[in-house]
């Protein structure tokens, strides 16, 4: 890509007008068959689709193939969910400035918020070297959460790749506009600059150009979710609190007192209910060519323990929102509201109101783990934690004299039974996920 455009996409405003034992037969390696979790860049020795925290496949042209049981359909409406791409981490130390030997510099990346008819202002990150609370965060000129230059570079390719498809080898997508597109994200930063980048991948004339990104009200934006639900959340601990959980946490407890004694998390319940916090601390580290936490006594996470955490994370993962016992109800009472959005734009393009011929969708880990195992891919595999860039694809083909069918792709590769779902019996599948009167359900325990 030419210099000059990469100026531009640097500069794009961020507002527009599984088992433990499996993930770690490799001895500890955070780049093995099992899992990548140090670059975007998936080894050249391993297959294209291994699973890659830091870049997840996606659909892509090299390896993108039209259902092979008919070979005369044609694509017709598109649905596509991601993550966004990779971000510093959401979780901080309380000793964070001193676990950090190299900062996070996100000056070579422009953080652009301003209302339409305002100064194009951009905000930096600045870390004073007076500050009494600067311990609690790292040197450097990034903020917690924020998408990286490197994220920012994954989306644009994940665009590119996505119109190589679905626009240049399928033809289905003819130019990068709003009447055909429409892109919805979470109210984070994070996830409408990844929807940037997705555009300028599709079209580079899109990096000077603007584009509508809609998003929900905060309190109740279902792509997260963060509408409130405390029978859920009732469900949840009632399902972390038997041995079929309890039991991980009893069995990795001297890892447990190892990192707390190191990281000075002892005693945060948010660093002792779950791994999730030590998974996002080290593979933010990992993916972006960062050392894995160390103190000042020199003590520091090995890649085993970093290893053994990522493993972990899968099994928490897959147990919360697909193995646990009322995991399914949990996540349609929390996530039913955006289940009944992509019933509602499959009804639509059914009945021939649909406006868009792609609605493309960026949210969270959250999103994407509660979308897999509502849709069912959790009965074909075990479920991983959704990596950066995670993307489910719902197509929509017409078989001349057979009517439409769905196929979902998973990381860029169709899921097992899922290669040719009649859209009635999709669309049923999505409206059986969604409770009846479901305010009401939410608030009843």
């Amino acid at each position: 890509m030419a210099n000059s455009l990469w100026h531009w996409v640097l500069q794009i405003p961020a507002v527009l007008c599984l088992s433990v034992d499996l993930a770690l037969s490799d001895t500890g390696s955070i780049a093995s068959e099992n899992g990548v979790y140090s670059s975007s860049m998936t080894p050249a020795n391993l297959p294209w689709n291994t699973y890659n925290y830091c870049n997840a496949p996606h659909v892509n042209p090299a390896h993108y193939y039209r259902p092979t049981n008919a070979s005369h359909a044609r694509l017709v409406y598109l649905n596509s969910v991601i993550r966004h791409h990779k971000r510093t981490p959401d979780n901080i130390y309380p000793n964070e400035n001193e676990l950090n030997a190299v900062p996070w510099d996100c000056a070579d990346f422009k953080q652009y918020s301003y209302g339409c008819g305002g100064a194009r202002v951009f905000h930096e990150t600045v870390n004073p070297p007076w500050h009494p609370f600067l311990e609690q965060i790292w040197n450097g000129t990034c903020d917690e959460g924020q998408l990286t230059k490197g994220g920012l570079e994954d989306a644009i390719l994940h665009g590119q790749d996505f119109w190589s498809v679905y626009s240049r080898e399928l033809g289905f997508l003819k130019s990068v506009n709003e009447r055909d597109i429409f892109i919805r994200t979470s109210t984070e930063t994070r996830t409408f600059q990844v929807a940037s980048g997705l555009l300028v991948g599709m079209d580079p004339r899109m990096a000077t150009k603007s584009f509508p990104v809609t998003t929900q009200p905060s309190p109740i934006d279902s792509i997260p979710p963060s509408y409130p639900c405390p029978h859920a959340d009732a469900i949840r601990d009632a399902f972390q609190s038997v041995p079929a959980w309890t039991d991980h946490l009893e069995a990795n407890a001297d890892l447990k007192s190892r990192l707390d004694a190191m990281l000075g998390t002892a005693g945060l319940s948010a660093w002792s209910s779950w791994y999730d916090h030590f998974f996002d601390t080290f593979s933010s580290r990992t993916c972006h060519g960062h050392p894995l936490p160390c103190n000042a006594t020199g003590a520091c996470v090995s890649v085993a323990d970093a290893a053994t955490v990522f493993a972990i994370g899968d099994f928490e993962y897959n147990y919360i929102w697909n193995a646990a016992e009322n995991a399914t109800a949990y996540s349609q009472l929390d996530f039913g509201v955006f289940m009944l959005e992509l019933a509602q734009n499959f009804k639509l393009f059914r009945s021939g109101d649909e406006s868009h011929k792609l609605r493309f969708y960026v949210g969270h880990d959250g999103t994407l783990i509660r979308l897999a195992a509502l849709l069912g891919l959790g009965k074909v595999a075990p479920l991983r934690w959704p990596a950066m860039g995670s993307e489910i694809v719902m197509e929509v083909w017409e078989n001349l004299g057979q009517g439409h069918f769905v196929r979902v792709m998973h990381e860029g590769m169709p899921v097992q039974g899922m290669e040719w779902i009649p859209l009635d019996t999709f669309i049923q599948s999505l409206e059986s996920q969604v409770p009846t009167d479901l305010v009401a359900q939410c608030g009843s325990q």
